[in-house]
């Protein structure tokens, strides 16, 4: 990779230095006095360098080892030049900083803050350092002449010229559509592989597809399109995507999987392996691993174990360069991807070598023939030749680039052209787009940040027509319209977020500019062993690992010349060498402590500072004397209260970021003299004193983006913020809802695109024509959107939600009508709720245009193009339009795909649904209808009157997917929806119940809670599928997932069961069934494919059968045989278990007190009727062994139980040998916990046995000299109130993560295994063991603790001397006092009075932060 690109950026680093030197403020505020002569020197010298460095860029190009050290050379005394003149800088802007009064302020701080203020000192100690930079200067020059470096004349061309073209490059990124034309370029690779996966939904294994391919041939792209495809979304329950790339450390890919995952995972204290398998446990999952390299099997094994437990059709689909990666994870089902046909490359170089339609030169397109050649079928490497080719006019420069361009071998692969594509860049673009080396590989760039970023660094050219941020926009265009950038993503603003824009970069590319920084850029996402890692040369440094204080804290004598420095992940402690990296330009600290850990003093360069999501409560005053600092990000500090008053002298400052902050009160007076700042994205206007600033300060402030105003006085006057025209999202904030009229002329320029208003006082608001999205919260007073004398157009609203306007009660209100007019013609998504006056929607005009043509006279539609709406508790809301008279025409919504309806009482009935006769627009409603053709979810809920879908029969919704109804009791029908597949019903009546069966051929999810009623007779109950609909159906249901609640219907002998058509279903919830009383061992026969089964609240269930039993050959169950996740709650006369199938994993079994064991009888019929064919002297033996080989021979895969408040189970006996997770809650009887370990021995067992024909009476053993053996393999145990339970020793397995016991009497030791490895506890949680007295006396159990607790153990008298220790470095602790005493050295005694005052202190605070959190 060194070779693959020699061409350096340092043309943008040498101009930088001579704009530098050129600085007006130099020369304004003298800082250069006495050094005039050396100064003039440098001016003239720099140019001189320029103008060769072209030269010496190509003969570096050559191999040509002199010019490579010279330009290495030239580079490092150009940082040096940069970091004197920033220093200039500095001096001049502090005493711009001291004329306009500063010192006066800062007080008898000056001294601390400036020790070197003295003009004298100063001039002596920079004089030093001009005189060594020009003694560099003039060698450089010296051995210019040596290397014969020439003059070239497009020197002086490239330093001035433009960065780019402005006209057209705004869009350039979306000349092509790269999706479009990789969605039928690869549909058949596409087919191939979701055939494979769709095709392995009843395979238990996890299936694994991987993707091989050189780089740039579209893996990711084709992967992407697999992901997306409406087949795939629709077969799997979870879909996670991850991109790898080069390391693969196994914890780390499983916590990036978890965060992937839109479930929420609070079990943050556990492993993340274990979290990891808890997550795909049970789901059909796809797992997308993008860009894996990793050849080490047992990495990818440890992985694979988690993701095994996912449920049946499970795949990981991966994407690979290496094939032998591919054949480690899955050899059977590798898909080779070939490359591109022709003419697909041909498609994208000619999209994107040309600008439009009118400029391709026949000539030129000529040529595409032979470029096509040099792909070889890779479209990366097509789509980067095009962009090069875009900026090429004519037939020479056409040759030129083929002749430069190597054809693609699998030797080097798309590199040449890559490394083609650089180096046609500027040298200013070249400098911006290696600087992305910093981002890890597949990391979501904030646009915003990365062109801030290059400001702060200097590599953005100053315009004279255009500002830095704009001119680093046309950069960031120009690098994505080459194909530098891609996945460009546009994002919405919230509370938490701005507006925001996020790219990435092609891993290849990536590549590019890691071998353009070399050693300047350290990525690190894991804690180094050594810091020999960082070089003396590394500038700019990127920190993900777990404990980033570790490295910043020994980096105090290594690259004090760090220019950039962001940090992702938490700082919780101090920082104790960051103070000496004085030439920082950039930082990102994400701060979990109270104070500023950074001293100002030190950080005089800093240009961008980015605290977000900290826990600072305020910044010390001295930040202010930052006179450099561009951007400061304060976004979701939620504990800042207050900014430095002096914020007004950090004249620098361009983009402030404030949103987030709840406790912040005020803002520091006169910030309007930050007359640069372009951005403040909340502004609080309480004026609680006279240090403060009003809302009037931000009058004469350029902001654009994104603004909030809040806390608003009544009157105060924000009207004149609509005019600001780089505004493109508005928020105002009222205190309270007082009488006021600020807004009644409100009128907002064209480029204002969102207005977000709460708690208004006003009756109407101005002229919002324009907006195109409106948010109205609180303004109660509020009784109409607009009064004018005619109707308007909202032309450009796409979103309006209107929120608590209690005195809403019309649309509008106008002098003249105009029925025709369509107020909202392309509103998009529409929000009303708790607007209690408002009656109806708008007036709905006839549809106009093909839809009026086509006989639709009487067809009335108020939104054509909406696609949301969601209305929710409108109390007077009944009419679908708001004009009495049109009451009985047809409304339409012929673009509404979601439809939410929420606790509006007086609703009765949807709009009439009429008879499309002909087609409407382009989709086509032949005689369908339908109010609502395009619908695909409908949610109705809490709708006391709704009795009907139509005044009409036979309401149709012919796209309906999901069908959500709750609490609608005069509901008693359902619709004609052809292609549902899922439906809920909450609390509905009993005889919806049946119109289910309509939908049978189409639901994949079911679920239905009824209401209770008194106890179904077994002769009531009916069949879901009624005879007459059974004769016609022949297929099987595709149902997977159902949940029954107070569905009597379903069991019972009288009940007609339908379960033979549910032969795909995989995941059955049954709660609340009175008739269910016996093990339906009839419909367990039917569900071959059930993977969870959960019943819980079945009061009446006590699980005896109904016939004589009669055993297997083996005992084993035949039902359920693919049942891997078993849950019983809340069951309280159930007495005994069903044969549980071997291929159980999980087994939950809580608050059923009477339940005798944890095994069905069958099960242990089986060991007795093989127990009683031996002859009597080895009977009593058998009869020993009956508990030591049930679980291990019916559960061989059982990972986790878990028992709770089962107070009749006497003994939990030989465990299996798979347990991982134990957890046993509130069991008052059990009193013997055991495991059968195949060498290890046996504990004696006496055993007697029941002559009861239902259940034999549950073994009692004790085990040798007081000892419990553990499962193997067992991670977590947990014993919580147990109180007779483990007496004795307790001996931890090796692999034992996290330990709880609480309130136990009989435990005495815990011990580990002789002879094996001591466990590596994460977790050790001991409270209230009254007899437990001695714990394990080996440091690698207590080495990864993260979490200690050890409280109310008397024979506990003294800790391990290892634990000890610890206690130091364990992040969370509960132990007595006695052992934290203990834990000090003699000589720290001392210190106990001053460590009580901060626990109690500490204590007090946190009670304080929890009841304001109360409060609020």
């Amino acid at each position: 990779m060194a070779e693959l690109v020699v061409t350096m950026a340092i043309r943008p680093l040498v101009a930088m230095l001579r704009d530098k030197a050129s600085s007006y403020l130099l020369d304004q505020y003298n800082v250069m006095e006495g050094m005039e002569k050396q100064h003039r020197i440098l001016k003239r010298r720099l140019p001189i360098i320029l103008d060769v460095i072209t030269d010496a860029e190509e003969q570096a190009a050559a191999h040509r080892e002199g010019a490579k050290a010279w330009l290495q050379e030239l580079k490092t005394v150009a940082y040096e030049a940069n970091e004197v003149f920033d220093e200039f800088r500095y001096e001049a802007l502090r005493r711009e900083a001291k004329k306009n009064g500063h010192y006066k302020k800062l007080g008898f701080d000056v001294i601390k803050l400036f020790p070197t203020h003295n003009r004298v000192v100063f001039r002596h100690r920079m004089g030093s350092k001009l005189c060594r930079i020009l003694q560099d200067i003039n060698v450089l020059i010296a051995e210019m002449h040596d290397f014969g470096l020439r003059q070239t004349l497009l020197v002086s061309n490239q330093l001035r010229q433009t960065p780019v073209s402005k006209e057209w490059r705004q869009t350039d990124y979306v000349i092509i559509d790269p999706q479009e034309i990789a969605s039928r370029s690869r549909r058949e690779d596409k087919d191939n592989i979701v055939n494979v996966l769709l095709g392995q939904a009843s395979n238990a294994d996890l299936t694994v597809v991987p993707i091989v391919g050189m780089g740039g041939l579209g893996k990711t792209t084709l992967a992407q399109l697999i992901y997306n495809e409406p087949e795939i979304q629709k077969h799997f329950q979870l879909q996670l995507w991850v991109c790898v790339s080069d390391t693969f450390d196994v914890n780390s890919v499983a916590k990036s999987i978890l965060d992937a995952s839109p479930k929420k995972n609070y079990d943050t204290d556990k492993p993340p392996l274990d979290r990891l398998q808890k997550l795909v446990s049970g789901q059909r999952y796809l797992l997308v691993l993008d860009d894996i390299w990793n050849r080490e099997v047992h990495k990818w094994e440890r992985l694979k174990v988690c993701l095994q437990h996912g449920g049946m059709g499970s795949a990981v689909l991966t994407t690979t360069r290496d094939k032998q990666v591919a054949e480690i994870m899955g050899a059977d089902r590798t898909y080779n991807l070939n490359v591109l046909k022709d003419s697909f490359i041909k498609e994208i170089i000619v999209a994107r070598a040309f600008s439009s339609e009118n400029e391709k030169p026949p000539e030129l397109l000529e040529m595409v023939g032979e470029i096509v050649k040099r792909c070889r079928g890779s479209p990366l490497a097509a789509t980067a030749l095009g962009s090069v080719l875009l900026t090429k006019t004519s037939v020479q420069e056409w040759k030129a680039i083929s002749s430069r361009s190597s054809i693609c071998t699998k030797e080097t692969g798309i590199l040449p052209i890559l490394k083609l594509s650089y180096n046609d860049l500027p040298p200013h673009m070249k400098q911006c787009f290696a600087f992305c080396a910093i981002f890890p590989k597949d990391y979501k760039i904030n646009v915003e940040k990365l062109i801030q970023l290059w400001i702060a660094n200097g590599f953005i050219p100053e315009q004279e027509e255009d500002s830095l941020e704009t001119t680093g926009k046309h950069i960031f265009n120009e690098l994505a319209s080459r194909s530098f950038f891609l996945d460009i993503e546009e994002f919405k603003g919230d509370e938490q977020y701005c507006f925001r824009t996020t790219c990435k970069i092609h891993d290849l590319m990536h590549d590019i500019a890691m071998s353009v920084m070399g050693k300047e850029c350290v990525i690190e996402i894991k804690e180094p062993s050594q810091v020999e890692w960082l070089s003396d040369t590394a500038r700019h440094l990127s920190l993900s690992c777990g404990e980033p204080e570790g490295i910043l804290n020994v980096m105090d004598k290594r690259s004090p010349t760090i220019q950039t420095l962001l940090c992702n992940s938490y700082v919780r402690s101090s920082l104790q060498h960051l103070s000496k990296y004085r030439s920082l330009h950039a930082l990102k600290l994400c701060l979990i402590t109270e104070s500023f850990l950074l001293k100002a003093k030190y950080l005089h360069h800093l240009r961008y500072l980015d605290l977000s999501q900290s826990s600072i409560k305020a910044l010390p005053e001295d930040i202010s004397i930052l006179y450099n600092l561009q951007v400061l990000d304060l976004s979701n500090c939620s504990y800042l209260d207050r900014l430095p008053m002096q914020m007004k002298y950090m004249t620098s400052l361009r983009h402030l970021y404030t949103h987030g902050c709840p406790k912040l009160k005020s803002m520091p007076p006169e910030l309007g003299k930050l007359t640069n700042l372009q951005t403040l994205t909340c502004f609080v206007a309480a004026v609680t004193g006279p240090n403060c600033s009003d809302v009037a300060e931000l009058q004469n402030l350029n902001l654009g983006g994104q603004l909030e105003i809040c806390h608003i006085e009544a009157e105060a006057e924000v009207a004149y913020l609509g005019k600001k025209k780089d505004l493109k999202e508005l928020t105002l904030r009222w205190t309270s809802v007082c009488d006021s009229k600020v807004l009644d002329n409100f009128e907002p320029h064209d480029g204002l695109q969102v207005l977000k208003i709460y708690s208004y006082g006003g009756e109407c608001m101005g002229m919002l024509q324009n907006m195109v999205e409106i948010y109205l919260f609180h303004c109660e007073k509020l009784q109409f959107l607009f009064r004018c004398s005619t109707i308007f157009t909202f032309a450009k609203l796409k979103v309006l939600m209107l929120d608590h306007l209690l005195g809403f009660e019309g649309w509008w209100q106008i002098d003249e009508r105009q029925e025709e007019q369509t107020t909202f013609p392309v509103l998009e998504e529409l929000f009303i709720s708790n607007c209690g006056k408002l009656a109806g929607l708008p007036e709905a005009p006839l549809l106009q245009g093909p839809c009026g043509e086509a006989g639709y006279t009487l067809v009335r539609s108020a939104f054509p193009a909406l696609k949301v709406l969601k209305m929710e508790n409108l109390e007077s809301f009944q009419r679908w339009d708001a004009i009495e008279e049109t009451q009985g025409q047809h409304i339409v919504f012929p673009c509404l795909e979601k439809l939410s309806i929420e606790k509006c009482p007086k609703l009765t009935v949807l709009p009439e649904a009429p008879l499309l006769e002909g087609p409407c627009g382009e989709g086509g409603y032949t005689l369908a209808r339908s109010a609502f053709p395009a619908l695909k979810v409908l949610e109705m809920k809490d709708l006391q009157s709704f009795q009907r879908w139509d005044a009409l029969e036979g309401t149709l919704f012919p796209q309906l997917e999901k069908l959500l109804i709750q609490r609608c009791p005069e509901m008693i029908d359902l619709p004609e929806a052809p292609k549902l597949t899922l439906l809920e019903i909450q609390d509905g009546k009993q005889d919806i119940f049946h119109f289910v069966d309509r939908y049978l051929s189409s639901l994949t999810n079911l679920v239905l809670n009824l209401e209770g009623t008194e106890t179904t007779s077994e002769g009531e109950c009916a069949s879901i599928v009624p005879m007459d609909s059974k004769e016609k159906w022949n297929q099987k249901s595709p149902l997977t997932v159902m949940e029954l609640g107070c569905c009597n219907l379903f069991f019972g002998s009288g009940a007609l069961e339908p379960w033979d058509y549910f032969v795909h279903l995989e995941e059955l919830k049954i709660h609340e069934c009175d008739v269910l009383v016996h093990w339906p061992e009839k419909v367990f026969q039917s569900l071959v494919s059930l993977r969870r089964l959960e019943i819980s609240e079945c009061k009446n269930l006590t699980g005896y059968g109904e016939a004589p039993l009669k055993p297997f050959a083996s005992g084993r169950s035949q039902h359920l045989p693919g049942l891997e996740s078993l849950q019983l709650e809340y069951c309280p006369s159930l007495v005994e278990m069903f044969n549980v199938p071997a291929s159980l994993k999980i087994m939950n079994i809580e608050w059923c007190p009477k339940v005798e064991s944890i095994l069905g009888k069958q099960q242990y019929m089986s060991e007795l009727v093989q127990g009683s064919s031996c002859s009597e002297e080895i009977m009593p033996t058998a009869v020993s062994e009956l508990s030591s080989s049930p679980m291990n021979h019916f559960c061989p895969c059982l990972e986790n139980l878990c028992l709770s408040a089962c107070d009749s189970l006497p003994a939990v006996l030989n465990l299996p040998l798979s347990l991982k997770t134990l957890e046993i809650d509130d069991c008052t009887s059990i009193q013997v916990l055991s495991c059968q370990l195949g060498g290890l021995q046996k504990p004696e067992v006496t055993t007697t046995i029941s002559k009861s024909p239902i259940m034999p009476e549950p073994p009692v053993a004790a085990t040798t000299a007081g000892e419990h053996l553990l499962p193997p393999h067992l991670e977590t145990l947990e014993i919580l109130d147990c109180t007779g339970m483990l007496g004795g020793t307790l001996r931890l397995p090796a692999p034992l993560k996290r330990l709880v016991i609480m309130g136990n009497s009989g435990l005495t030791s815990l011990e580990c295994l002789s002879g094996e490895h001591p466990p590596l506890l994460d977790v050790l949680n001991l409270q209230r063991c009254s007899t437990l007295a001695s714990l394990p006396n080996e440091p690698q159990v207590y080495r990864s603790l993260y979490f200690l607790a050890i409280q109310r153990c008397p024979a506990v008298k003294k800790l391990p001397r290892c634990l000890q220790q610890r206690l130091g470095s364990i992040g969370i602790k509960g132990l007595d006092a006695r052992y934290e005493v203990m834990a000090l050295k003699p000589k720290t005694w001392k210190e106990i009075p001053r460590l009580v005052r901060e626990r109690r202190k500490a204590a007090q605070e946190a009670r304080e932060r929890q009841q304001s959190t109360m409060q609020e």
